[in-house]
């Protein structure tokens, strides 16, 4: 796309009052609400519409190539003015609004054709120190891997959210956004300290709202929402502050957690071969078991990230791998070589199939996460996903249900895979009512994934997936229901339709008690407060009520 960046990852010192604000009517005091709709200057964005050799560009760059959008316009956003904009025209038109930061959704929210305006923050990316705030700004167009770079590069601080590089930050942080050092030191929404809104009122006046986690702060429930309950549902995010709970001062160093200056890793990885139905009952029932023991948030284990990769069977004997198990844990950590020995050994033990084993290497913590991130990026085309938190280890019937679809090749996929993804930790210190993320007892993460080129096989590969699915969560009517069987329910950045299908979901149990738990009440009453046109909105969003 043509369109230049105002200010492309800046990293540096912001003032609240700048970055194109003054004299926009937009309040950027803590707590306090804009007044009404600027008028548009001459530099704000036009819609893109069809005809326009930028609209086709801006329709295809979703992660998720089953999915193309095709709005009536879109914007490309430079400035919260230019969205306070394009929310009170959208409003007041009755135009109904998606967004998109990094364009990762696994859905087609964005692609709706009910949408009428897709509002683009990509070219809003800066990153900078706010004094006035004493937190570090970050617009939501920023991608996560240049956010970490910057972060680390300017103050030596990150936050512990995702490793696929790309993601935008607007909508990984409204989700939770959790990664490889969210044990040690919780999810990013964490340490939100305060988020900008562009919303619209009753009326269609579009304002931005900056609210924050301070107790007096009015607006303090939509700072609450944007801590877990996912984006898309309340009006656009245009920027965050970051300031972790506790931090004090004014130095920036300070504000954020300091990441370890060198990680371990370590790789096993399991050949096809021997790998039979006990091999992966043992190796997979290892894996949660040893989280189960090990992540309470005083652990000594909170500062390791390990993950456990099951990948398909591509076609018949197929004679690549099985299963590779890695691990990240902080250099610096008393006797950390032998807790990832130990580690490796539990996880291990009695599989009677002798792996290829990548010894323990030391590596700089950002090059352990780049890796990680390219690794995270490397599955593209059209996709299938779904996710399950888990409070304790799949039984035997579970891990023969993923056995048995994992094993056969009645599918066409690239990249198939079952990832199981260490949880909990420090996580699972804070009040599941004191964010929107509700889900504070799980100890595992399961992402289950299919990649493919073909539109033809979209069928094939999506039934594949969720017969895979349905049939590891039988006895709860084929999805994770919260309190049952061990599970804790799904992840809301990773939606998934089917959990409100009744095809797929004979739950009884409804999708919103899966993504929220018992916080969808007061999402549903923020909702009403701050949308009440419903501008915004998607198959998966927040009803009001």
């Amino acid at each position: 796309m043509s369109t230049p960046s105002r200010r492309r990852f800046v990293a540096g010192t912001f003032t609240a009052g700048a970055a194109g604000l003054l004299g926009t009517g937009i309040s950027t005091a803590p707590a306090a609400a804009a007044g009404p709709d600027p008028r548009p200057g001459p530099a704000d964005c036009a819609d893109i519409t069809p005809g326009d050799p930028r609209y086709e560009v801006l329709a295809t760059r979703g992660r998720n190539k089953r999915f193309t959008a095709r709005p009536a316009a879109f914007r490309v956003a430079t400035s919260t003015r230019e969205v306070v904009r394009a929310v009170g025209e959208a409003a007041r038109s009755g135009r109904r609004v998606a967004v998109r930061s990094g364009g990762h959704c696994y859905e087609n929210f964005v692609g709706d054709p009910a949408v009428r305006l897709v509002i683009d923050l990509g070219e809003m990316n800066a990153v900078a120190y706010d004094p006035r705030m004493r937190a570090v700004m970050i617009e939501s167009g920023a991608r996560l891997m240049d956010v970490y770079r910057r972060l680390y590069d300017t103050w030596g601080v990150t936050l512990p959210g995702g490793a696929s590089a790309t993601v935008g930050i607007g909508g990984h942080v409204a989700g939770g956004g959790y990664g490889a050092l969210s044990r040690r030191f919780g999810l990013a929404a964490d340490h939100v300290y305060a988020v900008e809104v562009v919303v619209a009122d009753a009326a269609g006046r579009a304002r931005a709202v900056i609210a924050t986690r301070e107790a007096g702060d009015p607006h303090r429930d939509l700072w609450w929402a944007h801590t877990g309950g996912g984006g898309g549902n309340f009006g656009v995010v245009t920027r965050y502050w970051f300031r972790s709970p506790g931090a004090t001062g004014d130095d920036p160093a300070r504000l954020l957690p300091r990441p370890p200056a060198d990680i371990l890793t370590s790789a096993v990885i399991f050949p096809r071969e021997g790998m039979d139905r006990a091999a992966v009952r043992r190796l997979v029932g290892n894996f949660g078991r040893w989280h189960e023991r090990n992540s309470h948030a005083g652990s000594p284990y909170t500062g390791l990230y390990g993950g456990l990769v099951l990948l398909s069977r591509l076609r018949e004997n197929d004679p690549g791998q099985s299963a590779i198990s890695f691990t990240h844990l902080d250099a610096a950590l008393p006797d950390a070589e032998r807790l990832v020995e130990r580690y490796v050994a539990a996880v291990t033990e009695g599989v009677g199939v002798t792996p290829y084993t990548q010894g323990v290497t030391r590596v700089p913590w950002f090059t352990a996460t780049t890796e990680l991130a390219e690794s995270q990026d490397m599955e593209k085309g059209r996709q299938k996903i779904k996710s399950a938190y888990l409070r304790r280890a799949l039984s035997d019937r579970q891990i023969d249900a993923l056995f048995t679809h994992l094993d056969s090749a009645d599918h066409s996929s690239q990249a198939a895979s079952v990832s199981l993804q260490s949880y909990g930790g420090r996580i699972n210190a804070v009040p599941s009512a004191a964010t929107a993320t509700a889900h504070r007892d799980a100890v595992v993460n399961v992402i289950f994934m299919n990649t493919w080129q073909d539109p033809e096989a979209d069928t094939e590969n999506i039934g594949w997936l969720r017969r895979m699915y349905r049939d590891v969560f039988a006895t709860t009517g084929g999805v994770p229901v919260p309190g049952r069987d061990g599970a804790d329910g799904c992840y809301i950045n990773y939606p998934d339709l089917d959990m409100a299908d009744p095809e797929w979901n004979t739950s009884g149990v409804p999708w919103h008690r899966l993504y929220y738990k018992d916080n969808y009440a007061r999402l549903r009453r923020i909702k009403a407060v701050w949308d009440p046109r419903q501008v915004f909105g998607h198959d998966l969003g927040v009803r009001p009520g």
